[in-house]
């Protein structure tokens, strides 16, 4: 049967055929849908966990036990999963174990561009590319040939283009597969220095085993057209390069984009006038062309920031444009806002009253950022808003501590911010740590977590109590606030930065979005109580705009949540 699939779903459908047994995962763009499509599969036991490393272990940890297994992130989970990746290099497996990293040029949802490609040179792991959907099957399938043969963990790449863009998949049957046996061996899976020596050597001999594989292997082809021209390329970069360029030009794909081939390579080399290595991002292939003797135009012609497109290919390659629809400059931006009844808005709009400052983190929230709230001072990496806070109050002392704050969103705490409270109480600062709980993992698209109560599947679970679990690890004073009420949240964060000791403020209110929210009307301006003050408009909602000098609220977008109410001294909103 053939379906028309997203790339991740394609990725799902895979692990289905493969045989996985267990999946974990921590949700991030453009990764996330892999692992939503795989709990649809009742014979994957599918799991969101606090985060990557713990997921990537709950992987190891299956493999371990003769199960196929897999855990999916976005590229900068990789760097919180590479203390166990790194190592399971060396370890290898017993069943199967897959890494799918979505890397994410042109940064449409991520605080930085980095190259996983890199990862896998640095860690020694086969890391696959797949060009799309029909591949991220058979390479997910493939990935677990390798990895069981090989003694490896395999990651597959993949870009936010092939993990959002829909092809032709054709379906298969399950390949049911029953658990191997674990054997106790301590010098193959406990890595005390003695017993990694011996498997360092043994990754260094793996290694070149794959590079032979990598010379005669399918998943790398060669096709021969117009040889005045040769494009080296991988994936989505393979897919602009053919539809810009066509018979043009030849084409070297490549499938596996570590370790790649040297051979193969130089005998594509030989037949081309001018040898292009088409890349995004960092020049990974490039380079390594380079090592082996060759001299390919790459990153002199092509950009090292943002992501590519057909258009780019046709003229950096051939120097002729082409005519495409273009929007009008003149139109104005649509920047990420957060939504109408968005709990956030009323919390940030406190602190900027309270005028102080705010070490923030990664999630809807990081929104706050922008105009007109513009409540963010730093935004580094996930967990890292609580940790921060501490090292800006050590370093700037008492005075900053009753003006500073740090926020973070409920799944964030859990992913990496209970260990920067911990260091707070622990090392004693007195810092305002902001809980903003929306009952939910909002960002990624409303995926469960260890505060909601359910599993991925919707089954009821242990739910984490941040109250309980603040004061657990050593935080006395923690006090809950309801966003929607603007007094109320203000009293609250200045009541606790005037407290000595550290302290936690629970920003409590379900994400307007979800399901079983029920919203109030929607609010009116009463033109006659309007006085243009523009106040309503401090607090950057949607729904409100200025029409003939009076506010205007779009009823079709208000949820009711009242926040704009208690702004206007005029009573000019009402129900």
């Amino acid at each position: 049967m053939k379906k028309l699939l997203l790339g991740n779903e394609a990725v799902a459908r895979g692990l289905f055929e493969a045989g996985v047994r267990v999946a974990s995962s921590y949700p991030g763009t453009p990764s996330t849908e892999i692992t939503e499509n795989a709990a649809k599969y009742d014979e994957i036991r599918c799991e969101w966990a606090p985060n990557e490393k713990v997921a990537a272990e709950v992987a190891a940890g299956a493999c371990f036990a003769g199960a196929r297994s897999f855990c999916g992130m976005k590229h900068v989970g990789l760097n919180v999963a590479a203390d166990p990746f790194f190592t399971m290099s060396y370890i290898g497996v017993n069943g199967g174990m897959m890494l799918a990293v979505a890397d994410d040029p042109g940064m449409h949802s991520s605080q930085n561009e980095q190259d996983s490609r890199n990862y896998a040179k640095a860690a020694k792991v086969p890391m696959l590319e797949p060009a799309d959907s029909a591949e991220c099957k058979e390479f997910t399938k493939l990935a677990y040939e390798l990895s069981e043969k090989y003694d490896t963990p395999v990651v597959l790449r993949l870009t936010t283009r092939i993990a959002h863009s829909r092809s032709l998949v054709e379906t298969g049957e399950r390949d049911e597969l029953p658990l191997k046996e674990y054997k106790k061996n301590p010098q193959k899976n406990v890595m005390l220095p003695a017993f990694a020596k011996g498997r360092h050597v043994f990754v260094e001999q793996r290694t070149q085993k794959l590079i032979e594989l990598a010379e005669s292997a399918d998943f790398n082809r060669v096709e021969i057209n117009d040889t005045s021209i040769g494009v080296i390329a991988a994936g989505d970069c393979y897919q602009y390069a053919k539809e810009a360029l066509g018979d043009r030009a030849s084409y070297l794909k490549l499938g596996m984009v570590y370790p790649l081939p040297e051979k193969l390579i130089k005998n594509f080399a030989s037949k081309v006038d001018r040898l292009y290595v088409i890349e995004e991002l960092d020049d990974f292939i490039e380079m390594h062309c380079r090592s082996i003797g060759l001299s390919p135009i790459g990153k002199e012609l092509f950009p090292r920031c943002g992501e590519f497109s057909q258009k780019t290919v046709r003229e950096l390659v051939l120097g002729e444009s082409i005519d495409c629809v273009s929007l009008d400059s003149d139109i104005p931006v649509r920047p990420p806002v957060m939504c109408c009844g968005c709990p956030h808005r009323g919390l940030f709009y406190a602190l900027k009253k309270l005028n102080v400052y705010v070490s923030g983190d990664i999630g809807c929230y990081t929104l706050g950022a922008s105009a007109p709230l513009a409540m963010m001072d730093t935004c580094v990496c996930m967990g890292a808003s609580v940790s921060a806070l501490h090292g800006y109050n050590l370093a700037r002392g008492a005075e900053s501590e009753k003006k500073s704050v740090a926020v973070i969103g409920d799944s964030t705490f859990m992913h990496s911010g209970v260990t920067g409270l911990i260091d707070v109480a622990y090392n004693a600062t007195d810092s305002v740590v902001i809980i903003l709980d929306n009952s939910i993992t909002g960002m990624t698209g409303h995926q469960q977590n260890p505060t909601t109560g359910y599993t991925i599947k919707g089954d009821p679970a242990s739910a984490v109590d941040l109250e309980s679990l603040c004061r657990a690890v050593g935080i006395d004073n923690v006090a809950v606030c309801d966003p929607y009420n603007l007094d109320e949240t203000i009293s609250v964060i200045r009541e606790q930065l005037k407290k000595d000791g550290p302290s936690v403020v629970i920003s409590r209110r379900p994400c307007a979005l979800l399901k079983y929210v029920k919203h109030n009307p929607p609010f009116k301006v009463d033109g006659g109580r309007c006085i243009g003050c523009k106040l309503c408009m401090s607090i950057g909602c949607p729904a409100i705009s200025i029409k003939d000098d009076k506010a205007e609220i779009d009823a079709t977008q208000c949820v009711g949540c009242g926040v704009c109410k208690g702004l206007c001294k005029k009573g000019a909103i009402c129900e």
